[in-house]
Parts: structure tokens; C-alpha cells; sequence
């Protein structure tokens, strides 16, 4: 027990200390090239950020226990919506650049709903996995040919955020080595985390599925958790919200990509993922699309209501473990509270929204 707390504790402080370096050199790298922190934060951050997932993607399924990497993929999905964009817009609330509107979160719903269909037949084979990894590499080639069209109009952005006399970093290779300093950091971090999580777990006699809807999730998305929230201390909230869209890509393209392709008999879908995980990361995926395009931000309350929702989906998972008949009366009331209240205030966010001029929130300048 004495060593797993280690492990832990070892884990959390590489983890905070990897965020500082990867959005330090991820900011001043986008500044540099001329490219918008979005797209940094859709691709470098986002695939830095999923490494943990990918790697306990690759051990467990060499293992046969493909059961961990859907659910962490599914529960990092879900995890990274409702905890952390719930938590960062709960410390401030977070600026959705246009594009995600626009193009990256129609396309994080497309390939949720992708996964919901390849896994009608209770596993994703190695063509499954084939697909899904021209999907992620299509992916990133397009978000790149996005940013060179919108070179000019980032350069011109900076200039008129910097202070005369101030002048874009140009060293590269000093931003490269934050990067990667961070990722390692990071990809150490997690991995400390979830090795001692997991003994833990295991020792009270959790089955593998929870263990990788919640405890292997908790670690491997700590990465995502902490960039995000030094990314929106840091002012640079187009990499918090770009990290969390992108990661959920990122998660499903070629996390699952990969692990389909090592597996010799594909990963295998427990019935409860077709049941409920699946369709909760489709409607978690799908709820984003109202809450960014009101205001053009996520808003404190819409940041409470996330969390709220990521109480009832623990909740859930907790009442899977233990089965208490008592604990599903009352997740059912407040299901059925809670929903359409939901629905309610968001539809009328949206109607507002709609009535507005120019469909943006006026946001306070980070200090």
C-alpha cells in the first residue's frame, strides 16, 4: 500500500510539472510558426495528452485484457467533457474558437457514433482498426492544411497582441524541447498513476471493465486534466478547449486504431459499452454543440451543470460495482430531474444565442 501511495503521489507532481512545460513550449511554439494555439492544441497537445491512453492501449491489449482499453477510451471520452472542460470553466469560463463550432466537434460526434456502429458486432477487428488510423492521420492532415489558410490572419493577431517592441520567440528547438520534455513527463506521470491506482484497485477486488471506466481513466486522462487547467491559468484557452476536443479524437482514431491493429483477435465489446457508455459519450459529444455555440463559450453554470452530470455518470458506475437497489431509485429521479431541466436552460441559452447580433460572449482579458 506504502508503494502504491508513492507511485501515486510521484505520479500527480510529474504530471504538474509536464503540463507547465508542454503549454509553455506548445504557446510560444504556435506564436513562433504563426499558427493559431487551436490548432496546437487540436494536434501537438491533443496527441501528446492521449500518449497514456495509447500506451495502456498497446500493454493491454498484448495482455488479452481488451476490456481496459475500451472502457478507459470510452470513459476518457466522457471524463475529459464532463470533469475537465466542467472544472476549467468553473475556475473561468472558456473561450470556443469558431472552427471547433464549425468543423472539430461535428467531427468528434461523427467518429463517436463511427465507434457506436463498429462495435454493433461486439468487438473492433483489425480492419476496424485499419479505418480508424487513415481516419486520425486524414484528421490531422486536414486541421494542417486549415492552419496554412489561416497563416496571415494569426500573424496579424499577434502583432496586435504584443507590446511594442515585444517580438515572437523564434527559437524552435527551445519550445521542441519543452514539448517534449512535458510529454515525457506527462506519459511518466500517468504511468506512475495508474500503476499504483490500479494495485489498489485490484486489491479490493474490482473487475477490469470498472477499473478501466474509472481508475485507469482518472490516471491516464490526469495529462489532459492538468494541461487544460494550466493552459486556462495561463490565458491560453483555445489549448484547453482545442486539447479536450482533439483528445477525444485522438482517443477513438488512433487509440483504438492501434489497439485493433496489435490485437490478433481485435477488442473485445462488453455488452454494458453498446448499453450505456457508448450512447452517454455520443450524447456528451453531442451535448457540446449547443453549450459552445451560446456565447461562443462555456459559461460557469454550463461548467456546474457538467460536473453534475459527471456526478450522476460516477454514481452509475459506483451502483455497477455494488448493485444497491436504493442507489438506482434515487440515480433514476435524478435522471429524470435533471434531464429536463437540462434541456431547458440550455434551449433557452441557445434561443438567446440566436437573438444576438454577433454570437459572442464578451470575455475579462486574463491577467
Amino acid at each position: 500500500m506504502t508503494s502504491d501511495l508513492f507511485y501515486i503521489f510521484s505520479g500527480l507532481a510529474l504530471l504538474v510539472v509536464g503540463a507547465q512545460f508542454l503549454v509553455r513550449g506548445s504557446s510560444r511554439l504556435a506564436m513562433a510558426i504563426g499558427i493559431s494555439p487551436l490548432v496546437v492544441g487540436l494536434t501537438i497537445v491533443a496527441l501528446g495528452t492521449s500518449a497514456p491512453e495509447l500506451a495502456v492501449s498497446i500493454q493491454s491489449c498484448l495482455a488479452g485484457q481488451t476490456n481496459i482499453v475500451m472502457g478507459n477510451v470510452v470513459g476518457s471520452n466522457i471524463y475529459n467533457v464532463l470533469f475537465i472542460l466542467g472544472l476549467c470553466a468553473v475556475i473561468t469560463p472558456m473561450v470556443v474558437a469558431p472552427q471547433l463550432i464549425r468543423l472539430d466537434v461535428p467531427i468528434m460526434i461523427g467518429v463517436s457514433i463511427l465507434l457506436y456502429y463498429m462495435a454493433w458486432d461486439g468487438r473492433i477487428s483489425r480492419v476496424d482498426g485499419v479505418l480508424l488510423l487513415v481516419g486520425i492521420v486524414s484528421y490531422v492532415v486536414f486541421v494542417i492544411r486549415q492552419s496554412r489558410k489561416e497563416t496571415k490572419k494569426v500573424q496579424e493577431e499577434y502583432k496586435e497582441d504584443m507590446q511594442e517592441g515585444e517580438s515572437a520567440d523564434r527559437r524552435w528547438w527551445l519550445h521542441g524541447v519543452y514539448i517534449l520534455g512535458g510529454l515525457v513527463l506527462l506519459t511518466f506521470g500517468s504511468d506512475f498513476l495508474v500503476k499504483g491506482a490500479v494495485s489498489i484497485a485490484k486489491g479490493l477486488g474490482v473487475s477490469d471493465l470498472i477499473i478501466g471506466m474509472t481508475v485507469v481513466t482518472l490516471g491516464t486522462t490526469a495529462p489532459e486534466l492538468t494541461s487544460s487547467l494550466v493552459a486556462s491559468y495561463r490565458g491560453e484557452r483555445d489549448i484547453a478547449v482545442g486539447n479536450i476536443v482533439g483528445s477525444n479524437i485522438f482517443n477513438i482514431l488512433a487509440v483504438l486504431g492501434v489497439g485493433g491493429l496489435v490485437s490478433p483477435s481485435g477488442i473485445t465489446v462488453d455488452p454494458a459499452m453498446l448499453n450505456f457508455a457508448i450512447p452517454v459519450m455520443i450524447a456528451v459529444a453531442i451535448s457540446c454543440l449547443p453549450i459552445f455555440f451560446a456565447g461562443h463559450a462555456i459559461r460557469r453554470w454550463e461548467g456546474f451543470v457538467f460536473l453534475a452530470y459527471f456526478g450522476l455518470y460516477m454514481a452509475h458506475l459506483y451502483n455497477e460495482a455494488v448493485n444497491d437497489p436504493q442507489m438506482q431509485v434515487y440515480e433514476g429521479h435524478a435522471y429524470w430531474f435533471v434531464v429536463p431541466l437540462t434541456v431547458i436552460a440550455i434551449g433557452v441559452s441557445v434561443w438567446n444565442e440566436s437573438k444576438t447580433k454577433d454570437g459572442k460572449m464578451e470575455m475579462p482579458t486574463p491577467k
